[in-house]
């Protein structure tokens, strides 16, 4: 047994290495994985799996101001390799890192340029011509919209989480910009100018901007998480896990100023998606167009993006094939946590083997 001296300069030197190495006690992203496919800053992550089961390979399309660690956050503890070993071939589309020079990137760029190309690129690849195809968060309205849109064959299973579609229904997120939106509406040039004539290059968002942005989604946590780490500074996996999730949050990317319009102005306070369709640049784009099997899940907790806001997407969608569910954790939670994981992953991959192609042998 440790004495208390001895224990006091172990947790001294772990607290130094939490402080001052900590990327050395990062763990995410350890899984091997192939680029199969770059597009200028954007690339295609190939992840096999060993024991093949299905034709279909799962697509993770992320979205923007994240960095890759939360698909693979822990080696114990991975999206990727949970699916990788449940028999899927898996592919992963990541943004890269997007800057200040990139302010005009959009939502239709994704839906009519970025998605397609990566799309076709992994059918090419994988030698099959239907996906499962996953969006989370921004994502999420990434996958719909281009499901919506394009109709493409290719897409035989849509999986949305934790993405608003009744925005107004958020909380108190949902009732700040109802209360902005019906402000805005009472002075027409204001109108105007927000919707209309608002630089882009003016809301464009930094990455220590988004950073700061997740981290004040849950002061409370952030503030328990660190107080439980003093706690317990001799517990190395703590210790790991800590600075793993510090290396997810203070890492974030931008996002691009046609984006923000997008997604800030258009999606969170005209709120129009509740209604079952969204104009983009003169292109409106109807949800009912969406036929393929349809998985939406919220977070139980998710403050953000509530249950109320993500549920809408059930009865918007022409789909025969519409399963909703709620998922342990927060926004960031409901992908990554322990809960998640032994509750959640294993129904997303029951309704996947459900809906896709066994292989003979």
């Amino acid at each position: 047994m440790k004495s208390r001296l001895e224990q006091q300069k172990i947790n001294f030197k772990n607290l130094g290495m939490r402080l001052f190495s900590a990327q050395k006690l990062v763990l995410s992203q350890s899984t091997p994985y192939e680029v199969i496919a770059q597009f200028k800053q954007t690339s295609v992550r190939f992840y096999p799996s060993e024991n093949k089961r299905f034709k279909e390979p799962l697509v993770f399309v992320a979205p923007l101001a994240i960095n890759m660690d939360i698909y693979d956050l822990y080696p114990y503890r991975s999206l990727v390799k949970h699916f990788q070993e449940s028999g899927f071939d898996v592919y992963l589309i990541d943004w890269g890192k997007l800057t200040y020079k990139n302010y005009q990137i959009n939502f239709l760029s994704f839906i009519d340029k970025f998605i397609p190309k990566c799309i076709h690129a992994i059918q090419q690849h994988s030698n099959s011509e239907h996906i499962s195809l996953h969006g989370w968060s921004m994502a999420g309205i990434f996958v719909t919209l281009y499901t919506a849109r394009h109709q493409p064959n290719a897409v035989k299973n849509l999986i949305v989480l934790g993405s608003p579609i009744d925005s107004y229904a958020s909380g108190y997120i949902g009732k700040l910009y109802k209360k902005m939106a019906h402000l805005t509406a009472r002075n027409a040039a204001v109108k105007d100018y927000v919707y209309n004539r608002l630089p882009n290059w003016m809301i464009h968002s930094p990455g220590f901007m988004n950073s700061l942005g997740f981290k004040l989604l849950d002061p409370k946590g952030w503030i328990d998480g660190n107080i439980q780490l003093f706690k317990n500074l001799d517990n190395m996996k703590l210790l790991q896990e800590d600075a793993t999730l510090s290396h997810f949050l203070n890492n974030m990317i931008d996002y691009p100023g046609g984006v923000n319009q997008d997604m800030l102005l258009n999606v969170w306070l005209q709120n129009p998606l509740k209604q079952g369709a969204i104009t983009l640049k003169d292109q409106t784009i109807e949800l009912k167009k969406i036929t393929c099997s349809l998985l939406v899940g919220a977070g139980k907790s998710d403050q953000m993006v509530t249950a109320a806001s993500a549920k809408p997407l059930t009865e918007l969608t022409s789909s025969q094939d519409v399963t909703f569910t709620l998922i342990p954790g927060g926004h960031l939670g409901l992908m990554s946590s322990q809960n998640s994981s032994i509750e959640f992953w294993p129904t997303l991959t029951t309704w996947l083997e459900q809906r896709s192609t066994q292989l003979q042998g």
